[in-house]
C-alpha cells in the first residue's frame, strides 16, 4: 500500500488555473493513452481539496456540467474542506477537515490493502508529505505554460530531494510526459 499524489501540471509547474479550471489539460490527449487506466486499478481510497471536489461538481457530475455523468469513482472518497458542500447522489464521498493524518489511518483502512490516492490539490498532497505519509508523485507534464495558477506542490523540498524514478512520453506526438518520483524511499538511494 502507497499513498499516491497521481497529477498533471502545466511545463510551469501549475495543476489548475487562476479560475481553478483544469480545461488546459483535456486538448493534449486522451486519458486512456496514459498511466491513468493501470493506476486507478490499484487505487482503494481517494482524497481531494475542496477546489478539486468543486470542480467536480461544476463540469462532471453536477447539474450544470456540459454533459452531466455519475459520480467516477467506485473507491471512497475524502474530502477536505472547511465549509459545507454538497453531497453527489450515490457515491461515497466524506466530508472531512483538520489534520490529515487520522483521516488517512481511515483511509488506509478503508482502502484494504490497495494504494491512497491524493487527486489534488497540491497544497493537500502538501500536507500529506509534511506529515511524512507521501510516498510516491505521479506528474503528467503537458506542454503548455499557463503563467499563474494552483502549484504543483507548494513547497520547498531540497533535502533529501525527491528521487526521480522514471520519465516516458505519453504518446507518439509528445504532447506530454509522465515522470514518478519517489517521495519516501524504502531502500537505499545510490
Amino acid at each position: 500500500m502507497k499513498t499516491q499524489y497521481f497529477t498533471a501540471c502545466s511545463l510551469d509547474g501549475f495543476i489548475a488555473d487562476p479560475h481553478d479550471s483544469l480545461e488546459w489539460l483535456f486538448p493534449l490527449g486522451d486519458i486512456e493513452a496514459t498511466s491513468y487506466p493501470t493506476f486507478i486499478r490499484d487505487v482503494g481510497a481517494l482524497a481531494m481539496g475542496s477546489s478539486t471536489y468543486e470542480w467536480m461538481l461544476r463540469h462532471v457530475v453536477g447539474p450544470d456540467a456540459d454533459h452531466p455523468q455519475s459520480w467516477p469513482y467506485e473507491q471512497p472518497t475524502w474530502v477536505f474542506t472547511s465549509r459545507t458542500l454538497p453531497a453527489v447522489s450515490g457515491a461515497d464521498i466524506r466530508f472531512v477537515r483538520g489534520d490529515v493524518r487520522p483521516v488517512h489511518q481511515a483511509m488506509v483502512t478503508a482502502a484494504t490493502g490497495k494504494n491512497v490516492w491524493i487527486v489534488g490539490g497540491g497544497e493537500l498532497a502538501g500536507q500529506f508529505y509534511d506529515q511524512g505519509l507521501l510516498d510516491e508523485m505521479f506528474v503528467q507534464i503537458g506542454s503548455v505554460t499557463l503563467g499563474a495558477g494552483k502549484p504543483l506542490l507548494p513547497r520547498s523540498i531540497t533535502s533529501p530531494p525527491l528521487r526521480l524514478v522514471s520519465v516516458r512520453a505519453v504518446a507518439a506526438d509528445s504532447r506530454s510526459c509522465t515522470t514518478k518520483c519517489l517521495v519516501r524511499s524504502s531502500g537505499l538511494i545510490p
